[in-house]
């Protein structure tokens, strides 16, 4: 379909919650074709309807063979629409961040170890599962933006927060599901 511009952090739009999903047609399909292509031309590991410009509850998500992921599990692609989360325990995890509504920077961000999410596919058929470590973050970050939040709010310390470029030294990898994460971690 077609590569959208990607709103960027100060966009009143990323401040809202989106709304839910209520009709699984044509006009959703398109919008997914449009977020798909978007996320891929920009080598994220996924994208929400409200980065570019949609204010509904639909994330997407994949980590296959990404250059910017080489280290991590795979994570199969998935369009979740009206998603709810429950983490799995207390446990959480620090990891670095990015975001394509945020680019260039990076950030150290907490986020649930294991979680389940439940949502519903492009066909209206409902998802149910269990994740732990890259794909839970992964999915925490996208949903995030469903609420209006973004990655810096989630920040505890600002001396963990910067540009990419200056950072780089200082970014320890992380563990995730199992292999070690590069330094540039999440940037849906």
């Amino acid at each position: 379909m077609a590569v959208r511009p990607v709103l960027k952090m100060g966009e009143p739009l990323l401040r809202q919650v989106a709304a839910p999903v209520q009709r699984f047609d044509a006009q959703l399909a398109a919008l997914v074709a449009d977020m798909n292509d978007t996320m891929r031309a920009l080598s994220g590991a996924g994208i929400a309807a409200p980065q570019i410009g949609v204010s509904v509850r639909v994330v997407i998500f994949e980590v296959a063979s990404n250059p910017r992921y080489p280290d991590v599990s795979p994570i199969p692609y998935t369009v979740l629409i009206n998603p709810d989360l429950a983490p799995l325990g207390e446990e959480q995890e620090e990891g670095w961040e990015g975001c394509l509504s945020v680019p260039g920077m990076r950030g150290l961000v907490p986020r649930f170890r294991k979680l389940r999410y439940r949502g519903f596919d492009i066909e209206g058929a409902p998802i149910d599962r269990t994740v732990e470590g890259f794909h839970a973050r992964v999915v925490q970050h996208e949903v995030d933006h469903l609420d209006g939040i973004l990655y810096p709010q989630r920040v505890r310390d600002l001396r963990n927060f910067g540009f990419e470029e200056a950072l780089i030294g200082q970014m320890r990898p992380m563990r995730a599901m199992g292999a070690a994460q590069s330094p540039t971690s999440v940037s849906p």
